[in-house]
């Protein structure tokens, strides 16, 4: 009886964690939604592929850091306050990449549908969240 506990309780954690998930991405898009000069929802209902990579990029980014911090932690607390260190690199990197790219602005590329751009940022997105997420370990 006692392992059938143990797979009840394991199961409430993993409820809790996915739930915890979700909570996390949807706060991580709506900020993330912020920092883009244009309408995510918008853009990526109109079918611009290059707005779909780089808000999936952004919340897969954040699913990386999130997984690895709740590998390495149980704490649901500090997997929130390394999940909101997460997306705070991530807007971060935004900045940066918008900043040290003086060929163009990212948002207004991604707006215009430049799927290059998109890829590369998808590249960088989840690079620095690898590096973070192990970081985070």
């Amino acid at each position: 009886m006692s392992s059938f506990n143990s797979f009840l309780v394991d199961l409430g954690n993993v409820g809790i964690g996915l739930l915890l998930l979700i909570v996390i991405l949807l706060v991580g898009a709506w900020v993330f939604s912020r920092l883009t000069r244009f309408d995510d929802k918008k853009e990526i209902g109109k079918g611009n592929e290059a707005a779909g990579i780089y808000m999936g990029s952004k919340l897969l980014g954040l699913c990386i850091i999130v997984a690895m911090v709740s590998y390495s932690t149980s704490d649901w607390f500090m997997m929130l306050a390394w999940s909101a260190v997460g997306i705070v690199v991530l807007c971060l990197v935004y900045f940066l990449v918008d900043k040290l790219l003086p060929a163009f602005r990212v948002c207004e590329e991604i707006e215009k549908g430049n799927v290059a751009v998109a890829q590369l940022l998808r590249c960088i997105i989840i690079g620095i969240s690898i590096v973070v997420g192990t970081l985070l370990m």
